[in-house]
């Protein structure tokens, strides 16, 4: 039987601006977790100094776990800022963080470390709090020379209205939510090839996350995809989690699936209106500026 013939330069091809958005790999976009092996780690000290400090007394006893204490939350604290570390440096346009963890950290650690210090020296009968001064400034010291500050300034804040700004971080922290509560969802299904799925959609809408951020003025037009259709989307994982879970229904799973790949490809398409209005904007001003500079008599060749 005779089959129409179609390809890429038959008239009947599909337009550049028609054209599927490009399915992503499994693994892209994926980032490797910032508070890695060094920063667990630092969860290790604070074991061994509660062991060794059960036979030492009240006294003994109370300072051991006061250090090991310190030493905890100065972990706690280096992994979390060292994921803020990360997501600054990940966008162009970022504001320092309010709080800075890994300062915050580094101090812990130097008072658990003097903390430890004064509590073997009193066992031993020997107690110096010189000495578990100077412990605790090194320790501090090290940590500050291993882990680096939290970031202090802002990174392409230039010229950006701080209050859009404000607006812009209270809609993606929302949105964030909402895709934290797809992938807490999503896990319930247990089926981890949904779950890349999922997460494949995730860094296509981060994506346009990233595009607001750096742009404020793109809010108006995305505001839909941030709310309403996350929240969409977020609903409809919730309810699929559980219809799978119990049935492993092949429908239902096609079905989220080609939900999946419909969000994906607005998402992705609204991504690309907004960076080409950016290059639109770019052009007007480089032909203002030409403009003006031929009026005042420079030539650009």
């Amino acid at each position: 039987m005779a089959e129409r013939y179609g390809g890429k330069y038959s008239p009947e091809a599909a337009k550049p601006d028609q054209a599927e958005t490009p399915k992503r790999g499994q693994f892209e976009g994926a980032r490797v977790d910032p508070a890695g092996a060094r920063a667990n780690a630092m969860f290790v000290p604070a074991i061994p100094l509660v062991f060794t400090s059960l036979n030492d007394g009240a006294i003994g006893l109370t300072l051991g776990l006061i250090a090991a204490g310190l030493w905890t939350g100065a972990a706690l604290l280096l992994r979390e800022g060292l994921r803020a570390e990360a997501a600054y440096h990940a966008r162009r346009v970022a504001r320092r963080p309010a709080f800075p963890r890994k300062l915050a950290a580094t101090l812990l650690t130097a008072l658990g470390t003097g903390g430890a210090v004064y509590k073997s020296g009193l066992m031993d009968g020997d107690a110096s709090v010189l000495a578990a001064g100077l412990f605790g400034l090194a320790a501090g010291a090290l940590h500050l020379v291993a882990f680096g500050p939290d970031p202090m300034r802002d990174k392409g804040m230039e010229g950006i209205d701080t209050f859009q700004q404000d607006r812009v971080a209270r809609v993606v922290g929302e949105a964030e939510t909402l895709l934290a509560d797809m992938s807490d969802a999503i896990r319930r299904a247990g089926n981890r090839q949904i779950e890349a799925r999922v997460e494949r959609f995730q860094t296509t809408a981060r994506e346009l996350f990233r595009t607001v951020e750096e742009d404020p003025r793109d809010l108006t037009g995305a505001r839909k995809y941030l709310t309403v259709y996350l929240q969409g989307a977020r609903d409809a994982t919730v309810k699929f989690a559980d219809i799978h879970a119990r049935t492993r229904d092949q429908k239902s799973m096609l079905d989220y699936l080609a939900l999946l790949d419909d969000l994906e490809q607005n998402f992705a398409a609204r991504t690309r209106k907004m960076l080409l209005d950016d290059r639109s904007d770019l052009t007007i001003e480089i032909d203002v500026l030409r403009e003006r500079l031929q009026r005042e008599g420079v030539r650009l060749d």
